[in-house]
């Protein structure tokens, strides 16, 4: 009984990670699914579009990161490149692992094999990451057609969407775990527009009311926008490495959380 309590409770050690079957069933799924996957990448690309078409015009330049003029379209580029990655990870990560967790049972059989929840959290989270970085990939391909790229830097800002995916997926599976009924992904709904509307997603921090600028800097998806603007803008600093921790931290703890919320929901 504490061989099998423990196998299932604490990490597994890393020769012994089986999240890989986790993942290798997700991708199976889709295969064959893959018209859902692919219409997820459309609503940024269409916000870019009408920004960089009409609103650019109006707006003119604004403040960068670096304290520099920047094009409007330049300037919300990343962020929506980060919406994007967040988007993805959190759609995975929330209705989908709700559906196999409360009505398919998928995890339950899961458990009756070789598999922890350690393993199912693991495996889960990388492939909504996955799932993010695939939206945070084509964007970003859209992003150097339109020559929003201005710097090496922007190398790296697939990367930084991977770990803005990490993230969410994480924080998206913790929640779920809490969620009761269908109805409750109005809130999860909410809470993502919330986030893309007032993370500086479309204007610099500084025009914000001093109580949302406050708010603003305690969201995630804000960390994320101000690391993939700060690479494709090239304004790194050492200031990066804060925003870069904030996800790191949000990951653990997410990951944590879904595990131990597992544990409890799946007693075997």
């Amino acid at each position: 009984m504490t061989t099998t309590l423990s196998r299932r409770i604490l990490p597994p050690s890393v020769d012994r990670i089986r999240s890989r079957y986790v993942l290798e069933r997700n991708v199976l799924v889709y295969r064959r699914l893959w018209l859902i996957v692919l219409s997820g990448f459309f609503e940024p690309v269409f916000y870019l579009f009408s920004i960089g078409i009409g609103i650019s015009e109006l707006v003119g330049d604004v403040v960068g990161p670096n304290g520099q003029l920047v094009e409007y379209t330049a300037f919300v580029a990343p962020a929506l490149l980060a919406a994007s990655a967040m988007n993805g990870a959190v759609f995975e990560s929330t209705m989908n692992i709700f559906y196999k967790l409360k009505w398919a049972k998928t995890y339950d059989g899961m458990l009756a094999a070789p598999l922890s929840v350690w393993d199912i959290a693991i495996g889960e989270i990388s492939w909504s990451q996955i799932r993010g970085g695939l939206y945070a990939g084509a964007f970003l391909i859209v992003m150097l057609r339109m020559d929003l790229l201005q710097s090496w830097w922007s190398i790296l800002a697939l990367p930084a969407a991977l770990l803005i995916g990490v993230a969410f997926g994480a924080a998206g599976f913790a929640t779920t775990t809490y969620l009761k009924s269908w109805q409750d992904f109005d809130l999860i709904t909410l809470v993502t527009m919330l986030l893309f509307l007032f993370s500086a997603t479309f204007f610099p921090l500084d025009v914000y009311p001093p109580v949302l600028q406050a708010i603003a800097q305690i969201s995630p998806l804000y960390h994320g926008v101000e690391i993939i603007r700060a690479l494709t803008l090239g304004a790194v600093d050492s200031g990066i490495w804060v925003h870069i921790g904030f996800l790191v931290v949000m990951t653990i703890v997410g990951l944590t959380i879904t595990a131990r919320r597992l544990e409890q929901l799946l007693k075997a």
